[in-house]
């Protein structure tokens, strides 16, 4: 009897479905800055903020109005640009595409109130800001500003930067909280905050996990993990303690979007194999990562 297809979990999304999920995020993105973000007078993180809080100053100090699009569209300009040369050019167009829509949609669509608690606005707000990031992030692309840096400073070191962003939107907090009042900022910080678990939550390329494999079949249990996630493993050879018979173990570092197919797909060859994933907090030396499209 032929095994099924061992299938790789470096697969890009179809382009159709790339196109879905960054028109889902987009539309999210959108929805959300005239809700929850709007109601509260909250400032997301990254360029988005940004351009938040330049309406705002303009508006009030100088009775100027500045559409979001083009503001957000111009902030964006430059990072697109290095992205286009340093990260792949399929990522940074598709990136233009969410940054283009989600600006549009945001002057298209009406404001209106969805709850007058801060609290939830912040924490519901952010929520949903996490859920479109890590749509667009899991159709290969970003939403663009601060992600880009994110991306960037992850594909170069091959850890997660989201974090360290998250502290660099601080920045733009202190001004709002300054210009105009310190709770807007401190609720804001809980808005980045869950925004930001959400995303390290839903998206797992960069994390890094150890999985420990005993097996009786370390042959193919290695074939999977060199399939599947393009990754190479060390075998030790050990005596269980209890039964005092031979053992063989696999030791391997994947991402952690990886972990569980490859966990999957050795159990179906070996339902009697003991895997132990652990998560890695940092990693030196070589590791493959799938290179951006």
């Amino acid at each position: 009897m032929s095994k099924p297809p061992i299938h790789s979990a470096y697969k890009i999304p179809h382009p159709a479905v790339r196109f879905l999920l960054i028109c889902l995020g987009a539309v999210l993105m959108s929805v959300n800055l005239n809700t929850f973000v709007h109601s509260a007078g909250l400032l997301p993180g990254g360029f988005t903020g940004v351009v938040l809080l330049l309406q705002e100053v303009f508006l009030r100090f100088f009775g100027i109005h500045i559409p979001f699009s083009a503001l957000l569209w111009t902030m964006n300009a430059i990072p697109a640009a290095i992205s286009f040369k340093l990260i792949g050019k399929n990522f940074t167009l598709y990136s233009c595409l969410m940054i283009v829509i989600s600006g549009f949609l945001t002057d298209l669509l009406p404001s209106f109130p969805v709850t007058g608690d801060l609290l939830l606005c912040a924490v519901f707000g952010g929520i949903v800001n996490g859920i479109a990031v890590s749509l667009c992030l899991s159709a290969d692309a970003t939403s663009g500003g601060t992600d880009f840096i994110a991306i960037l400073i992850s594909e170069r070191t091959g850890r997660n930067a989201f974090n360290a962003i998250l502290a660099g939107n601080v920045i733009v907090l202190l001004v709002a909280a300054l210009l105009f009042s310190w709770d807007r900022a401190l609720y804001s910080i809980i808005f980045q905050y869950s925004s930001t678990q959400i995303v390290n939550f839903l998206y797992r390329r960069y994390a890094k996990t150890t999985m420990l494999v005993i097996t009786e079949k370390s042959d193919e249990a290695y074939q999977i993990i060199r399939d599947v996630g393009k990754h190479d493993a060390t075998l030790f050879v050990g005596t269980g303690c209890y039964t005092g018979k031979p053992k063989k173990m696999l030791y391997s570092v994947l991402s952690g979007e990886e972990s569980q197919m490859i966990a999957t797909e050795i159990r179906r060859i070996d339902p009697g194999a003991f895997i132990n994933i652990l998560q890695s907090k940092q990693i030196l030396g070589r590791f493959f990562r799938r290179p951006t499209n």
